[in-house]
């Protein structure tokens, strides 16, 4: 094993400075799947398990829905909620259990809310309740994205180090290109946001600037 004394955010902007970091790219069409951007993670002000990396990701993140309901190319947003006894969390719910506990966020709660800057579209976009990590599990998502023959998908939300990184890791087991605009994830401590950044820089998907993004949307 390789030892260092540089900090999680100097090793990630190393391996994004490398000239000869290879991509997967873009592909022809892509789906947006904005993972959890609810209150209970965004609503810093409200909440101690929200947190903030970039104070223009809900801007962005619309700008993106946006530009894909210009395209007719699906939106999908998702969120986490359970029952009042928390089986449906599972063992992932056994770890604590205190009123910030992920079992606790419950079904008609502030915590469970999107957060009130999103502009989302409750006719076009496709909601998703998950009860896992990854976006992938146990909902349509994957049907979704055979009905509109996608293959890239773009992920916003967070955590960087939870449902971003499983979510990121089966949309390239299932064989898709996956996007990672870095100013449109976040994580609650730098030193996790930008070591998972890294690792799936390194493995599983192209983390790219957002603007990146909007210049692929406009020129596709």
């Amino acid at each position: 094993m390789e030892t260092t004394t540089k900090t999680a955010k100097e090793i990630y902007h190393e391996v994004q400075a490398n000239p000869a970091r290879k991509r997967f790219g873009f592909g022809d069409k892509a789906i947006l799947v904005n993972i959890d951007p609810q209150k209970a993670y965004t609503r810093t002000d409200l909440f101690k398990t929200a947190y903030e990396t970039d104070p223009r990701q809900m801007e962005y993140i619309n700008d993106l829905a946006k530009a894909f309901r210009a395209k007719n190319w699906p939106v999908v947003w998702t969120h986490v909620a359970y029952m009042e006894s928390g089986e449906d969390a599972g063992i992932w719910g056994t770890r604590t259990d205190t009123p910030d506990s992920l079992q606790n966020i419950k079904f008609d709660s502030e915590r469970s809310e999107f957060d009130d800057r999103l502009e989302i579209d409750t006719v076009k976009d496709v909601i998703y309740l998950k009860k896992m990590p990854s976006a992938f599990f146990e909902t349509q998502l994957q049907s979704l994205c055979v009905w509109h023959k996608v293959d890239t998908v773009i992920l916003t939300g967070g955590s960087t180090s939870g449902c971003i990184r499983a979510t990121a890791v089966e949309s390239l087991s299932r064989g898709y290109r996956t996007i990672v605009p870095e100013e449109c994830v976040a994580d609650k401590h730098e030193s996790y946001h930008y070591a998972n950044l890294t690792d799936l820089s390194l493995k599983y998907a192209d983390v790219v600037g957002v603007q990146e993004v909007f210049d692929w949307l406009r020129s596709n």
